[in-house]
């Protein structure tokens, strides 16, 4: 019984850093892989080099994204670092 309460402190620390830190981190990594799968035509995605630009072709596992006017990559989609909504401004604007 004496050892039970020793560890009861442990016990609620990682409790409460487990629903503090690690759980709600782990949503936010569920919900930018959604986003990143439901990646389509016409959406601005930004990549992991911190690259912005429109999705012109999404094909499997890889989407085509252009950068500038004529100037079209292919990129993986695990690449991807966000996918915004087509329409969206930039936060200065």
């Amino acid at each position: 019984m004496v050892g039970l309460l020793q560890f009861t402190p442990w016990i609620l620390i990682f409790l409460i850093m487990y629903l503090l830190l690690l759980r709600p981190q782990q949503q936010a990594v569920k919900r930018l892989r959604q986003k990143i799968e439901a990646v389509k035509k016409g959406d601005e995605v930004v990549t992991g080099g911190g690259h912005i630009g429109k999705v012109t072709k999404v094909d499997g596992a890889e989407v085509e994204v252009e950068f500038s006017s004529g100037q079209r990559h292919r990129v993986i989609k695990t690449m991807l670092s966000d996918v915004r909504p087509t329409g969206t401004k930039a936060a200065n604007d």
